[in-house]
This record gives structure tokens, C-alpha cells and sequence, in this order.
């Protein structure tokens, strides 16, 4: 399997297809990076070198006790790009995948980065504050927490309802793309993504999205029921310097997946503009 040691000594699977400008992906917690394979496929046929990695303590990475957190996941994705020497690059992250995308040049800047794009991503901030009041209570994280910590097998499997939005009326449940997110969720470590809940929900990405200086498209579901609109897209657009906001009407947090063509040919298009 391809993978690099960090400096830290963490082993950080990736895959790395096809040839052209690269196109790098970010996962969403629980997940892996095969939570891009459709795109994945797709870019590559479309004459793009496509590269995803499992983040520390998911997938097929290594599980390290310490460590988990966003600095170190926005570092490690450094050496991953440097180490395969992207230029050029296309940056694509969903939910948690944003943050780190966002934190990634927030740390390292954009000197190697040509494009962002950022899809139900978690940025600026999830948390519910004085001053972010359209934010999600504490309480909901820490329900998150007990969920991962007591029994994530169950947990996992019940919220692919919410996050496809599979618990809407009338909506076609696929049970194949369920068991898909159970998959990559437990073949991840229980450390790493406990230690997450607190990345995606309590870290202020502000900062991050104002260093965004290339052009930057946020996608979003406005029936996203895991990292609601009005909190992230509907806020971040107003910290980039060169941003667009596209909003999928009806869609919920796993949008790539449920919408794949859709997304696909918006993502393609900003690409080439």
C-alpha cells in the first residue's frame, strides 16, 4: 500500500491515480479517503492525477494515541504534498475535510494550491457561541462523544440517516452506501475519532478561510442536517477574498454521494474556469 512516515513517525495511507494537474481530496469524519472513490474515478477519466489520504487514526493509517488533532492533520497533509511534490493543486474537502484544507493553508499557505474547493465543510465554526449564535449546542458534541465512545458500531450505522438525508419523507434509503460509511467508519480507530469530535466542532477556522487567496467554491445542502448551512457555507463566504457559494436545494451533508453527477460537474467546471 502507498503510504508515508511522518516525522512524527505516523504512517499516512494515500491513493495516488491517473496523470494531469492534481486534484487532492479530504475526507469527513468517520470515514476514509475512499469516501471519494466516485470522484476519484471520475477525475482521473477526465485526464486529472487524483490523490486522497485517510487521516490519522481513519482508514488504513495509522491509529497514534496523540496526535489528533488539526494542526498535526493539516502538517501531515503537508508532507503528504510535499512529499509527492504537488504544484498546480486542487484542493477539495468535505465536512472535516474542509477544516483541514482550510487549516492546511491557514499553516502553510498557497503557494502549491491553484483551486479550493470546500463541501459541507465545517469552517468557520460549528460550535454554538455568544458570537455564533446559528452554531450547534455543546450538547450535540458530546453526544457525538458518548455515541463513539460507547458503542460507535451502533452509532455509525444510525447516523448515515441523518447524513444522507435518508430520514426525510419520502426518501429512497440506499442501504448499500450505508454499510459503505459503517465500513470505513470502523476500520478507523476509536481514539483518533473521539479525539476528532472536538476538531470539527470546537476549533474557530476563521482565520484559515481569510488566508484562502485563490479562487475558493463552497458547496453546501440546505438540508444539511450534520454541519448546518447557516453556520458554515453562509458564513465562510464572507471570509474569502475569491469565493462562490453554490447551493444544492434539498440536499443533506453526503451530497458527493447522493448527488455524485451534479457535484462532479460543478466541481469540473469551476476546475476549468
Amino acid at each position: 500500500m502507498p503510504t508515508i512516515t511522518t516525522k512524527d513517525g505516523t504512517t499516512i495511507y494515500y491513493q495516488d491515480w491517473g496523470n494531469g494537474q492534481p486534484i487532492l481530496f479530504s475526507h469527513g469524519w468517520p470515514l476514509s479517503g475512499d469516501a471519494w472513490e466516485v470522484q476519484m474515478l471520475y477525475f482521473a477519466q477526465q485526464g486529472y492525477r487524483v490523490i486522497a489520504h485517510d487521516r490519522r487514526g481513519h482508514g488504513r493509517s495509522s491509529q497514534p494515541w496523540n496526535g489528533n488533532n488539526m494542526d498535526q492533520y493539516a502538517d501531515d497533509l503537508a508532507e503528504l504534498i510535499e512529499k509527492l511534490d504537488l504544484k498546480n493543486l486542487v484542493m477539495i474537502g468535505h465536512s472535516t475535510g474542509g477544516g483541514e484544507v482550510a487549516h492546511y493553508i491557514g499553516r502553510h499557505g498557497t503557494s502549491r494550491v491553484a483551486k479550493v474547493v470546500l463541501v459541507g465543510a465545517v469552517p468557520p465554526l460549528m460550535l454554538k457561541t455568544s458570537d455564533n449564535p446559528e452554531g450547534t449546542p455543546i450538547e450535540v458534541f458530546d453526544g457525538i462523544r458518548k455515541g463513539t465512545a460507547g458503542d460507535r458500531s451502533q452509532f455509525y450505522r444510525d447516523l448515515t440517516m441523518p447524513f444522507y438525508g435518508f430520514n426525510r419523507d419520502g426518501a429512497k434509503v440506499n442501504e448499500g452506501l450505508r454499510e459503505t460509511f459503517w465500513l470505513m467508519g470502523m476500520a478507523g480507530g476509536i481514539k483518533g475519532h473521539y479525539d476528532c469530535i472536538h476538531e470539527f466542532s470546537e476549533v474557530d477556522y476563521s482565520d484559515d478561510l481569510k488566508k484562502i487567496d485563490v479562487p475558493a467554491l463552497l458547496i453546501h445542502g440546505d438540508d444539511d442536517q450534520i454541519v448546518p448551512i447557516k453556520a458554515a457555507a453562509e458564513k465562510g463566504i464572507k471570509l474569502l477574498k475569491n469565493g462562490t457559494l453554490k447551493v444544492y436545494v434539498g440536499a443533506p451533508h453526503g451530497l458527493a454521494q447522493t448527488e455524485a453527477d451534479k457535484f462532479n460537474a460543478d466541481v469540473l467546471a469551476f476546475i476549468k474556469a
